[in-house]
């Protein structure tokens, strides 16, 4: 079973998760009340990497350009930059490996970069910037038997930029694609992602990651 959240209240929710696990490791002290940059509080990398790093049982793994031997899957990467694994788990083979059964906050951002162009005559660029944009995150579990899809969400390129989350510079289209719920999984469960457009994808430092973490 899982816990679908809307975007605004999943940054809700993890500030506020994050308040309450500083507050527990730092009962006393009066720097646990001491107000932090306000630009921190609502940049979900920040926030997701700074809860995973306290937690129990915790992976946060950056994107890096995809891979043929991940068969054209966008590969993760772990003990570099901000990525980090702890509390037994594993990644495996571009998956993520869970370590015990129980309840676990599952998100996933995939950034991009598109080439927009308004003329017909450049027909490869336009033909991106019509291709949607889509972002999923899968598990198998021995008790389910077969891959289950436990979200995903699509996207249009080169759209209008009023929508929230998009930016566009001159011929180029940035947007990302946010994932997170929380799941009931169990010991072996095996998480990974599948992304399209691929040569897309921005993958500086940040822009897009894959994380667990226990509940």
């Amino acid at each position: 079973g899982c816990v679908m959240l809307g975007n605004n209240f999943i940054i809700y929710f993890l500030l506020k998760f994050d308040k309450c696990m500083f507050l527990n490791t730092q009962s006393g002290q009066t720097e646990a009340l001491k107000e932090r940059n306000p630009s921190e509080k609502t940049d979900p990398h920040y926030t997701l990497s700074r809860i995973s790093s306290k937690a129990k049982a915790a992976i946060h793994l950056e994107g890096e350009s995809y891979s043929e031997s991940f068969q054209n899957r966008l590969e993760w990467k772990n003990g570099q930059g901000q990525a980090f694994a702890q509390g037994g788990f594993q990644l495996e083979n571009n998956k993520i490996i869970i370590p015990e059964t129980g309840l676990y906050f599952v998100y996933s951002q995939a950034s991009f970069s598109v080439s927009c162009s308004d003329s017909d005559s450049d027909r490869e660029v336009v033909g991106k910037g019509l291709m949607p944009l889509s972002h999923r995150v899968w598990r198998y579990s021995d008790s389910i038997g077969s891959p289950a899809s436990l979200m995903s969400a699509v996207r249009s390129a080169c759209q209008n930029t009023a929508l929230e989350g998009s930016y566009r510079d001159g011929q180029g289209w940035y947007n990302n694609i946010y994932l997170g719920a929380v799941f009931q999984l169990n010991r072996g469960d095996k998480l990974w992602t599948e992304t399209n457009q691929l040569s897309e994808l921005d993958t500086e430092e940040g822009n897009t990651f894959f994380g667990v973490f226990a509940l």
